[in-house]
């Protein structure tokens, strides 16, 4: 089966492993999406929202506090 392009966006091994463990559920399900529906354009905008959805909770986790803390 060929993988869809922007599954390389949910990669995470690369991380430190606290933002790993960010963004590894979102690798998870990104997986399970892929491999139970069809190809198709509906499938495609799940990804890309739930890629949109993972880099926010990575900026969420890794963004200062309003005082200026990390």
């Amino acid at each position: 089966m060929d993988r869809d392009h922007i599954m390389q966006f949910f990669a995470y091994g690369h991380l430190p492993p606290p933002m790993a463990e960010v963004s590894r559920p979102f690798a998870e399900l990104a997986e399970r999406i892929e491999s139970t529906l069809p190809r198709n354009p509906e499938r495609t905008v799940a990804l890309r929202k739930l890629l949109e959805a993972k880099d926010a909770a990575v900026r969420a986790f890794i963004a200062k506090t309003e005082k200026g803390e990390v």
